[in-house]
């Protein structure tokens, strides 16, 4: 049968390299074949790995376009049946890739995504243990389409079809950048400081200073926006917003361009790092540096949002308030119509926002064309010829002499440079309105820097452009009174307005109404129609009242579903198409009124702003650090920013909250440092990627790679263990004895090794890996757990010996339990035991064997307690069922109550006897294993009055001494003394005494006694030394009662067994063994924990049950016991 690629399944003759053809059932296809010959070149692909392989769906790759393999998957289309992937038996096909049958996929996007994904559904690739072990047939995989056979998933047309459906059903209502960004940003940026405060501040600050202000505050939020940028274009980034105020002068307006631009680079940098999800500027910030950076800056940024809702909403009272006191319409007092218009104004906006974004977009699009209409009516009054009475109010039309009379600066009324700078910087800083709705955005990563720094730019040449106009066409003083002109003979003193016919020098001695430096209403003076700059003000303010009452909520909806704070969590909740947060709204709306309850705009203004200012800040900040720590996950595709920029914008801004309100930056720093220290008090169980990671991996790699340049010192040296617990919940005991001497003094490595089929070792163990490690850390364990996959134990503590450990913090110290079990243990673990001692010695590391009476081993009782958890489980499934029916039954009448009280009888009594069957197990359980669980637990508690007795019989080194010395330094075993024991002559006990004592002083080691043991070479009592031969004699050989032939064939039939001539070469080592434990029961029987130097057995001479049984009988029936060997280096050192 011959196998055609038919040339009919896609029209397009340019057949890519991810077309897919069926492969020709009918036998008739070579005649087909042979046509094709002449005129395509043949097309060579590599056989099926199957001969079955018939009958099955191939794809070809060749050169062209790629967007038929693409329709053809996202559409799901299929042949005749659905694909399968290497199933022989079924009349299903195979997947090809690049002419393969395989189950290796292609790059495809939706295998990168994250779970839950708004964008589109997470695609799970083929494992590589899939990929890598033998293929399997008859696979069970469900029918489907290309994307099942390679992701064992659902295809992606599924997947298209099911995220339209979702969106279809949900309604998200997305924005563009235009509608999304720049409108939001321009209405933020251009609030009651463009008609009501920039005359005064040109007034105040002149043409020159208040235009260097402006580029100032631009170039700091311009910083921000460009880090945001960075950060946003490096991840996926959700809402944030920033701030806006009233009073400041025209020097100031030029520092804050340079504030508002640096924070627009570094927002811009930050929004192109990745994808950008909802919670603007504490998105940006914790996705960056982290929940404990992020948590509490979100829920300031958040509160100042809420402020700054009463401080728009008061800037537009105000206005409403001076129209009425025009008007004589006052309806109680200033102050009070300023509360009651501000209530009844947040309340319509709230109705606004509840009824959903997209009302609210649209309402912001009407506002943005109102208030570009007052703006351009601005414009055109200062070339329409003025009037006497304007005239009288200072407005010449544009004067040279006007110009460079105002282009100076003249402070008056306490104000200066910074105090005018403190009103106007908000006005600077609605860069993040769009960041803010990050989640409601169509492609925030692009929107954000676009949107932003695009209105950064119209708006700052709108700033400048009018307080240039201004300060061009009004004098700082006039009286409003048409009739004070210039009378003749009258010296002007270069006053431009005398030269130009008035004369307000009274405005001297006393107050004027009029002029930039007294009238707050120059704007609607100065414009063509001026009911229009008053329209302009209530959009100015009520646009951005309305967008700061939108973004509070987003953003503490945010912060309050990543669960930073548990109890907010409530908040988290989102109703309708949008996910609005309607309880965030009525947080806001409460916060707002409490603050339109002050009725002060200049009071409100220094607030926010040193909120919303280190939100600035951390955004520049996190732009730096992304980019100083080094991360490969940094790739923003915004290009225009600069760490050394970016760090310079948050010093910036550090410095201009000072500059504000230095009490306020104080108090901000205060508050934002005791979230700081809750959240990461708190910990919450998050893992975003932060930079403050990468960081931490940098500064560790680097301190690591330091070490490695500096020798080893003795006075550094510290004990770094492996300890061989095994899973490390398995033998608590073993790592809470190890951990008590390595926490925050050295390191710690819990090691296992997995033995048996290599694939399920394999399977098991890296399956394990994460779990064990998350274990030690809820216990609060500073250890690190590792594990191999070996043939035997032997060769994995082997590998684990050499390998473990990175340049100079590599193990130095084998920590192992004693083998309890050694007497019925198999020959081969006995060998593999005592080869790890053999081993340890030979890669001159030291070994500390510890022995508790009732051994370190709990897997039983971790069964034992697993099962009854299943069981209680069970119970408690069975109870819930019952009573669900229960209530079905109640609804079945009268008969239905009798079956419920026979069934509850029942029930009863075959719930009371379970009871009392698993309470007879627990108590069997719990009497059984009681001693067990309390060794387990021994070295958790706190060790009361008593002694470590340190039996220092051969000098290692001194690591005999310092463990125990590291025992005494820790809280739990501070109350125990140390009492030194050590062989010595009968003759000279007092010189020894004094020898030891002098050494340990030397030594700076504190002890309680020192006992001269000189007995140690005398014989045991025979009662001793029976018990020691009965316990060798099962594994002697006994070879010299046999004949030569039966004793050599002995020993090479059992090779471990201890030989007579072994067993006499060795007996005053035998002797010293079992005397030591005689003299160990007579001095340190009551010690808390004994120290004794651990006997080596000679490779090759002594065997494994010999050295076996030397330890049984030294360590036996005694407390808790350590026996440690150094490595014969020094760890201790008298010099300084």
């Amino acid at each position: 049968m011959s196998m055609n690629n038919s040339p009919n399944v896609f029209l397009d003759p340019n057949a890519n390299r991810f077309q897919v053809n069926i492969i020709n059932e009918s036998h008739d296809s070579n005649e087909a074949s042979q046509e094709d010959v002449g005129s395509d070149p043949p097309h060579y692909e590599e056989t099926s790995f199957t001969e079955e392989a018939h009958n099955r769906l191939r794809i070809s790759y060749r050169p062209g376009k790629r967007e038929l393999y693409d329709n053809f998957l996202q559409n799901g289309e299929k042949t005749e049946a659905s694909l399968h992937p290497c199933d022989t038996h079924n009349k299903m096909y195979y997947l090809q890739t690049f002419g393969h049958n395989t189950m290796d996929p292609v790059p495809k996007i939706d295998y990168y995504r994250n779970t839950g994904s708004v964008s589109g559904s997470k695609l799970n690739r083929p494992s590589l243990l899939e990929i890598h072990e033998q293929l399997a047939k008859n696979i069970a995989v469900s029918t489907g389409s290309v994307e099942r056979v390679a992701n064992g998933e659902s295809t992606a047309g599924d997947e298209a079809a099911a995220s339209k459906e979702e969106e279809k059903k949900t309604g998200f209502v997305k924005f563009g950048w235009v509608k999304g960004v720049l409108v939001r940003c321009m209405l933020n940026i251009w609030g009651v400081m463009l008609f009501i405060r920039l005359s005064w501040i040109v007034g105040q600050a002149g043409i020159g200073l208040g235009v260097i202000i402006i580029l100032l505050a631009t170039m700091v939020t311009s910083i921000t926006g460009l880090s945001t940028s960075a950060i946003a274009t490096n991840g996926f980034v959700r809402g944030g917003k920033i701030f806006r105020v009233t009073n400041a002068f025209k020097l100031r307006k030029i520092f804050i361009v340079v504030v508002t631009t640096l924070t627009g680079i570094s927002m811009s940098a930050i929004c192109t790092n990745g994808v950008v999800r909802g919670g603007g500027a504490y998105y940006l910030i914790s996705r960056s540096l982290g929940p404990e950076f992020g948590g509490s800056i979100g829920l300031i940024f958040a509160f100042a949002n809420a402020v700054a809702v009463a401080m728009y909403v008061v800037g537009f009272a105000e206005t409403v308030v001076e129209l009425l006191k025009e008007s004589d319409s006052i309806m109680v007092d200033e102050s009070n119509d300023i509360r009651i218009i501000g209530t009844i104004t947040v309340v319509c906006l709230l109705g606004i926002s509840v009824a959903g974004m997209e009302w609210e977009a649209k309402a912001q699009v009407i506002l943005l064309i109102v208030l570009l209409i007052a703006i351009a009516n601005f414009f055109i009054g200062t070339v329409i010829p003025t009037n006497n009475e304007k005239k009288a109010k200072g407005f010449f039309n544009y004067q040279a002499s006007i110009f460079a009379e105002n282009f100076g600066p003249d402070f008056r009324s306490g104000e200066g440079f910074f105090s005018v700078f403190a009103i106007f910087f908000p006005a600077a800083t609605g860069i993040l309105a769009g960041a803010n709705i990050s989640g409601d955005l169509k492609d925030p990563q692009g929107a954000i820097p676009k949107g932003t720094m695009l209105a950064i730019l119209i708006t700052t040449v709108a700033y400048i452009g009018v307080a240039v106009c201004a300060a061009s066409c009004v004098v700082r003083d006039a009286t409003g009174n048409i009739n004070d002109t210039v009378t003749p003979g009258m010296s002007c003193n270069g006053s431009s307005a005398c030269n130009l016919g008035y004369d307000f020098s009274r405005c001297r001695s006393q107050p004027c109404d009029y002029g930039l430096m007294n009238n707050f209403q120059v704007m609607s003076m100065v414009s063509g129609f001026g009911p229009l700059i008053t329209a302009g003000i209530f959009s100015a303010t009520l646009s951005s009242a309305l967008a700061s009452l939108v973004s509070a909520p987003k953003v503490f909806q945010a912060l309050c579903k990543d669960n930073v704070y548990k109890g907010l969590h409530f908040f988290a909740k989102g109703y309708g198409k949008n996910n609005e947060p309607i309880r965030g709204y009525v947080l806001t709306f409460v916060i707002a009124m409490a603050f339109i309850l002050i009725a002060q705009l200049n009071t409100i203004a220094p607030i926010i702003s040193n909120f919303f200012l280190a939100s600035y800040a951390l955004i520049n900040f996190s732009c730096f650090h992304a980019s100083y720590a080094k991360s490969p996950g940094w790739r923003p595709a915004f290009r225009y920013y600069n760490m050394w920029i970016s760090l310079f914008g948050a010093l910036l801004c550090c410095g201009v909250m000072f500059v504000i309100n230095w009490w306020a930056a104080l108090i901000t720093y205060v508050i934002e440092l005791f979230l700081y220290i809750y959240v990461t008090y708190k910990k919450p169980e998050v893992n975003w990627g932060s930079s403050t990671q990468a960081l931490c991996y940098i500064k560790a790699l680097d301190s690591a790679l330091a070490l490695t340049t500096v020798e080893d010192h003795v006075k550094n040296f510290r004990p770094q263990c492996i300890a061989l617990t095994g899973a490390p919940m398995i033998r608590p005991a073993l790592l809470d004895i190890t951990h008590t001497f390595t926490k925050n003094n050295g390191l710690c490595i819990c090691c296992e090794v997995y033995t048996g089929p290599r694939k399920l070792c394999v399977k098991d163990m890296n399956s394990g890996m994460a779990k064990k490690q998350a274990w030690l850390t809820k216990n609060k364990r500073k250890a690190f757990y590792a594990a191999v996959a070996a043939d035997s134990f032997r060769d994995g503590v082997k590998s684990l010996l050499q390998a473990s450990g990175l340049g100079r913090m590599k193990p130095n110290t084998l920590v192992i339990g004693f083998k309890k079990d050694w007497r019925n243990a198999a020959v081969t673990q006995v060998e593999n035991y005592v080869g790890v001692i053999h081993d340890a010695f030979d890669f001159e590391l030291g070994t500390i064997i510890v022995r508790i009476s009732q051994g370190f081993d709990i897997s039983q009782v971790l069964q034992v307690q697993e099962e009854l958890e299943k069981l209680e489980q069970e119970r408690l499934a069975l109870e819930a069922t019952i009573k669900e029916n229960e209530f079905e039954e109640e609804k079945s009448g009268m008969c239905g109550f009798f079956r419920k009280a026979r069934k509850l009888n029942i029930t009863k009594h075959e719930t009371k006897n379970e009871s009392t069957i698993n309470t007879v197990q627990s108590m069997h359980v719990g009497e059984f294993n009681q001693k067990l669980l309390e060794a387990s637990t021994q070295f958790k508690k706190k060790q009361g009055k008593g002694t470590i007795d340190i039996w220092w019989l051969f000098d290692d080194g001194g690591l005999t001494i310092l463990i125990p010395y590291i025992l005494t330094i820790r809280k739990k075993w501070k109350n125990c003394k140390l009492r030194i024991f050590t062989g010595g002559k009968v003759n000279r006990i007092e010189e020894e005494k004094l020898v030891m004592a002098s050494l340990l002083s030397k030594f700076r080691i504190k002890f309680a006694d020192i006992n001269i043991i000189c007995d140690i070479n005398m014989k045991p009592n025979k009662e001793s030394w029976k018990f020691f031969e009965e316990m060798i004699e099962p594994y002697r050989l006994r070879e010299s009662c046999k004949d030569i032939t039966t004793a050599e064939k002995l020993k090479r039939e059992t090779p471990w067994k201890i030989t007579d001539a072994e067993l006499e070469a060795f007996k005053e080592k035998s002797y010293r063994q079992v005397r030591l434990n005689e003299l160990l029961q007579e001095h340190s029987r009551a010690a808390n924990l004994i120290v004794l130097s651990l006997p080596v057995a000679r490779k090759g001479a002594v065997s494994d049950y010999l050295y076996m049984a030397w330890l049984e009988i030294l360590s036996k029936n005694l407390p808790p016991i350590l026996m440690v060997r150094g490595n014969h280096k020094n760890v201790l050192t008298f010099y300084s």
